[in-house]
């Protein structure tokens, strides 16, 4: 199963300190490995701070990098305006990395975006073997995950979707209601 567009939640079974209690979007998944960004980890570093490092007329924005895995990489955005995409992710949703569009990206007022410094990645079948032992769960990304901000409360939002969504498979019932008392 390839996961481009998918979420991963770190089952509690993970082991890797680095993804405990992370939610992380893929953004390509193929035979060749996938890469993705952690969606629920915010970096001290703020926007105007990285800009200014970079050497650039800083944005008006206090917001946070976030970041995006253990692997050192470039700035990325993950955005919705398609006419500054380099990719779709799922519909509505892109990925820009080049300087240019960036920038352009963090100056726009009316489009929702997150940058991240860094990203996730998994070798040649390295994903399906984590998969394969339970180390994730998966559900399909959303742009109210995807854009859900600094928001600690993500990977319980969302490990709580998957738990409702296999809850009711397993009894057959559309939904099952989230307080057990009403049953």
């Amino acid at each position: 199963m390839k996961c481009t567009g998918q979420l991963l939640i770190a089952s509690p079974y993970l082991g890797d300190g680095n993804f405990n209690k992370s939610v992380v979007l893929i953004i390509h998944h193929d035979d060749d490995g996938a890469f993705g960004v952690v969606l629920n980890r915010p970096a001290p570093t703020t926007l105007r701070d990285v800009w200014e490092e970079i050497g650039k007329t800083p944005p008006d924005s206090d917001l946070h990098v976030n970041v995006g895995g253990p692997i050192e990489g470039p700035l990325m955005a993950i955005h919705t305006r398609q006419d500054l995409s380099e990719s779709q992710i799922i519909p509505g949703i892109h990925l820009a990395t080049h300087r240019d569009h960036l920038d352009e990206i963090v100056r726009l007022a009316d489009s929702a975006f997150r940058i991240f410094s860094g990203y996730s990645g998994w070798g040649p079948q390295q994903l399906e073997g984590e998969l394969d032992e339970g180390a994730w769960l998966i559900a399909p990304a959303r742009a109210d995950h995807v854009f859900a901000g600094q928001h600690e409360d993500l990977w319980k939002k969302v490990a709580d979707e998957v738990g409702r969504d296999v809850l009711s498979e397993m009894l057959n019932h559309p939904l099952p209601p989230v307080d057990p008392s009403v049953n």
